[in-house]
């Protein structure tokens, strides 16, 4: 037998962890001396003691070392839990790559352009919301508010609970000069009966939905949908669907194209190319 200082040398973990192993029970002394409480091991313990340090190289936690080591798994089991670490190690690679392409793409952005864009993007996942709309053609997009007047006044004399933030959803897949194709959104509560050019259904959840904020005017937001788009071709994506424009902070006078303070969400459904 050897003191445990003596086995931390030999095997070179610390006595700290060598003590914690024996609190979880992976591997405990071969004798403690009542009277002064030293730890003592045996040179055939290193052996155990390998095998831990090997699995938890592997990524392996504690619990599941002692799994290992405990409950004398079959071969297929520990075959089993090694091909589900394997996956997790290659998923992690692969998130790993993706950030490191990120990273890239960023600077030489930076190197290109000599500044940082003020335009991020996220990508996330948009559950499906049921919305009162009004769908129509109009000159241009200030032009929609004829289609947010009906919108509203349907909502306001039917008492609709409204409970999303409102939208509209751009069906032209590029900037138009005229005649543009858009619906107006507000999420709602309620089921009420559909009148005129009001129609009630559920918007479809969007599982990849590439996402800008613009804080300012209406009158700069080409500048947001270029960042999106550069973004979008530039990260190997391609639209697949209509962009939705949420309307988080609205001009304080309606149809005011330069108040500074308003604030939108742009999103485009995509997926990789």
């Amino acid at each position: 037998m050897i003191r445990i200082g003596d086995f931390s040398k030999l095997s070179r973990v610390s006595i700290k962890t060598l003590r914690y192993y024996d609190e979880m029970g992976l591997l405990k002394p071969v004798e403690v001396d009542r009277f002064t409480g030293y730890r003592y091991y045996d040179f055939h313990q290193l052996p155990r003691l390998y095998r831990i340090l090997a699995l938890k190289e592997l990524g392996f936690s504690l619990e599941e070392i002692s799994r290992f080591l405990e409950e004398n798994l079959s071969t297929e089991e520990l075959r089993g839990m090694l091909k589900l670490r394997q996956a997790e190690i290659r998923q992690r690679m692969e998130e790993e790559t993706a950030r490191l392409e990120q990273v890239e793409r960023w600077l030489r952005q930076t190197q290109q352009e000599n500044f940082m864009s003020k335009y991020d993007v996220v990508i996330k996942k948009i559950d499906a919301m049921k919305a009162a709309t009004v769908r129509g053609v109009v000159a241009n997009p200030p032009a929609q508010r004829v289609l947010w007047d009906e919108l509203l006044g349907f909502i306001y004399q039917n008492n609709v609970r409204m409970n999303g933030t409102p939208m509209a959803i751009y069906h032209d897949a590029d900037a138009r000069e005229g005649d543009w194709d858009i619906e107006v959104a507000m999420p709602i509560a309620d089921d009420p009966t559909p009148v005129g050019h009001v129609k009630i259904y559920d918007l479809p959840a969007v599982e990849t939905m590439a996402c800008v904020v613009h804080a300012g005017s209406f009158a700069t937001i080409g500048e947001s949908y270029d960042a999106l788009a550069k973004w979008i071709d530039v990260n190997g994506y391609q639209i697949v669907g209509p962009s939705r424009e949420l309307n988080l902070k609205m001009p304080e006078k309606p149809e005011d194209q330069n108040d500074p303070n308003t604030v939108n969400e742009i999103q485009f459904p995509v997926q990789k190319v």
